[in-house]
């Protein structure tokens, strides 16, 4: 199997800042809003560097929804950037309205999601901005497992025509992806071969799948890993063609079981192939305080809790 290590830890967040500095050297229409988080979106650069492209709004994340709206009139590819639960739950009739609805050009850049947010609390926690937002009709839904596959998904949306949800998260994690990747919205990307379980992941829970898929091969379990940033739409074709040799599959998610990745899935599986499934999600609860660490072993969000589950699921063939 393929074995995969990382030299250094970086936030997803610094993926979407190094991105956006980038596109701003690019393309002028490229226009960046943030609501008084500049520093923890990792806007400064933008900011430095195009002052006039570059609008601090302030504690008005609905003000910041509309005005970017307006801005695609003119041309303009606006990137919005506030804290995932400010970028949906705060402004869900602004996007829905304002931006899905006429299917603006807005990149809502969301940094700081899931349980991983840590000392902050439940209260900015969001767990399910991804349901919220795969909703939206005409609304793309991206998930980043690392810096380089931020950085990359970030300069990738600024070429696709309509609204965008670009997810990421504030906690320094490995750093395994190809520094060079060619990021492809809607395709899932197979990061080892197996043939006993299928492991689909998102976001910082594709590196604990790689983990467990380790430990799972050592036991003489051949796991198949597929880091699905791209939620919406889904890579219906790299799932079932997995499953269809695997014969079971484990989700994983840093969200809510209801309205994630892992409900995508089983929808998926249901209309076409009918396959026993595990979920690795928060389970229809709200986070607390306490280190990223502490929280993802809580909530089982972890590689230890992957290899369980998928134990489990293999009975169930």
């Amino acid at each position: 199997m393929k074995n995969y290590t990382f030299t250094e830890k970086k936030d997803t967040r610094s993926g979407f800042g190094d991105g956006l500095t980038e596109l701003g050297l690019k393309n002028n229409n490229i226009v960046a809003l943030c609501a008084d988080l500049t520093g923890s979106l990792k806007m400064n650069d933008f900011k430095k560097n195009h002052p006039d492209r570059f609008f601090q709004v302030g504690i008005a994340e609905a003000n910041m929804m509309g005005i970017a709206a307006g801005l695609t009139i003119g041309g303009k590819i606006p990137f919005t950037g506030t804290f995932a639960n400010f970028s949906t739950g705060r402004v869900y009739d602004q996007i829905r309205q304002s931006i899905a609805y006429s299917g603006k050009n807005v990149k809502i850049c969301a940094s700081h999601a899931g349980i991983t947010l840590g000392e902050d609390g439940a209260t900015h926690q969001i767990l399910e901005d991804i349901g919220m937002m795969k909703m939206l009709p005409g609304m793309t839904v991206i998930n980043t497992c690392d810096y380089n596959q931020t950085k990359a998904a970030t300069i990738a949306i600024a070429n696709h025509k309509g609204p965008v949800y670009l997810r990421f998260g504030r906690p320094k994690v490995p750093v395994f992806t190809d520094p060079n990747q060619e990021f492809k919205i809607g395709k899932g990307v197979k990061m080892t071969e197996g043939k006993d379980v299928t492991i689909v992941a998102t976001g910082h829970l594709v590196w604990e799948a790689l983990e467990a898929s380790k430990v799972l091969f050592e036991q003489g379990i051949s796991a198949e890993v597929i880091n699905i940033h791209t939620i919406k739409p889904l890579d219906k074709e790299i799932i079932l063609k997995s499953v269809s040799k695997t014969g079971c599959i484990i989700s994983a998610e840093e969200h809510n079981y209801l309205g994630g990745l892992g409900e995508s899935i089983s929808r998926l599986l249901c209309l076409n192939n009918p396959t026993p499934q595990e979920f690795i999600a928060t389970q229809d609860t709200f986070g607390e305080s306490g280190t990223p660490a502490q929280l993802m072993q809580k909530y089982g969000l972890n590689s230890e809790n992957i290899i369980k589950k998928v134990k489990s699921v293999i009975q169930r063939k």
